[in-house]
C-alpha cells in the first residue's frame, strides 16, 4: 500500500490520558500521526486502526502526518501540563507512543522524535516511557542516555515472538533477532529496558525465548488481544486476520489461558521481573510466591 507523507503544525503534541492509558502514565505524545509500520506484521491487529481520532477516516497505513513543529509545541505547553499532572496528584509522565512508533523509517529523513527528545533535555518529565516496534530507537541512543540522566525514563521493545514470520502475514518491522540487538545496545548503555510480547503470538520455545529476554531487559510485559485490543473479548483483534494465522501455527494461542501458560514460564526464568497487561505496562510487575509469602510474614520486600 502507498503511503502519502504530508506535514503539519500542531498546538500540542501533549494529550491528557484517559481510559486504560490512564493508569500508566498522564500524558501521551505522538509525534507523527498515522504510522508507516501499519502495512507490517504488528499493523495487522493494530488497535489504533479502529480509533476514528487517529484515522480521520483514512485506511491505516495508507497516511503519515509529520509534526514539524512537535518540539516547539512541547515546549509551548509542558510547564502548563507538568503542573496540572501534579495538581492531579501524579507524577507527570509522558507514554511516546500510543498512536504512532516515534521510530518510523521517516524519522531518518524528518528527524521529528529526535527533536522532541532534545527538547525534553531542556524540560524533562518526571517519567518518560519510549514505545517501538524496532531497532532504530538505537539511532537515538545519545539523546536517550542524556534524558534518562535528567527523568525516569525506560524504553520499552515489542517482541511479540521468537517467530518473524506467521502462515499469511506481512514481515514484523523489524526482526526479531535485531530487535533483541537494539535491546542488549539500550541495556549496556545504562538505559532501563522493558520486552514488550504484546500482543503474545505464538512462542516455538519459550523458555529459551525468556531466557533471551532476561539478558537484555529489566523486565518483560506480557499482553494478549483478548482484553488487550481495547474490547473486553478480544472482538477489534478477532476481525482481522491475526487470529487465524495465530491458530495455525498453535490453535490455544488464541485464547486468553495462553497469556497464563507463557507468564507462568516468564516467571521461572525472570522472577520478579514480569507484569501483565496495562499493571505491566504501569510498570507493576508479578512478585514471586516465595517473595509474597515472605512479605505476609513481615519480611522486607524484594529490591
Amino acid at each position: 500500500m502507498a503511503i502519502t507523507v504530508t506535514t503539519a503544525r500542531v498546538r500540542s503534541v501533549l494529550t491528557r490520558s484517559s481510559g486504560y492509558l490512564k493508569t500508566v502514565c498522564s500524558h501521551s505524545l505522538q509525534p507523527y500521526r498515522g504510522c508507516s509500520f501499519a502495512n507490517s506484521l504488528c499493523g495487522v491487529g493494530c488497535y489504533v486502526k479502529h480509533n476514528p481520532f487517529v484515522t480521520r477516516g483514512a485506511e491505516w497505513g495508507s497516511f503519515l502526518e509529520v509534526r514539524e513543529n512537535a518540539a516547539d509545541a512541547y515546549l509551548a505547553r509542558v510547564d502548563r501540563e507538568r503542573r496540572w499532572a501534579r495538581a492531579s496528584g501524579g507524577r507527570f509522565s509522558i507514554f511516546m507512543s500510543s498512536a504512532t512508533d516515534p521510530f518510523v523509517p521517516h524519522e531518518r529523513r524528518f528527524g521529528i522524535t529526535g527533536t522532541v527528545l532534545r527538547a525534553m533535555v531542556a524540560s524533562p518529565p518526571d517519567e518518560l516511557i519510549v514505545q517501538t516496534h524496532t531497532h532504530l530507537v538505537t539511532e537515538r541512543l545519545d539523546a536517550i542516555a542524556t534524558l534518562s540522566e535528567r527523568c525516569a525514563l525506560r524504553v520499552h521493545i515489542s517482541i511479540e515472538s521468537d517467530r518473524d514470520r506467521l502462515p499469511g502475514l506481512p514481515p514484523p518491522a523489524s526482526s526479531v533477532e535485531r530487535r533483541f540487538e537494539a535491546a542488549a545496545a539500550l541495556r549496556g548503555a545504562g538505559i532501563h529496558v522493558v520486552i514488550t510480547v504484546a500482543p503474545l503470538l505464538p512462542i516455538a520455545d519459550p523458555d529459551g525465548f525468556f531466557g533471551r529476554v532476561s539478558e537484555c531487559a529489566d523486565a518483560v510485559v506480557i499482553d494478549h488481544f483478548v482484553g488487550g485490543d481495547g474490547s473486553s473479548d478480544g472482538g477489534r483483534t478477532l476481525r482481522t486476520p491475526l487470529p487465524e494465522a495465530m491458530a495455525a501455527v498453535h490453535p490455544a494461542s488464541v485464547h486468553i489461558a495462553y497469556r497464563e501458560e507463557i507468564v507462568s514460564i516468564a516467571q521461572r526464568r525472570m522472577p520478579g521481573r514480569v507484569g501483565v497487561g496495562m499493571d505491566g505496562f504501569a510498570g507493576r510487575l508479578l512478585v514471586p510466591p516465595a517473595a509474597r509469602r515472605g512479605r505476609q510474614a513481615g519480611a522486607a520486600p524484594p529490591a
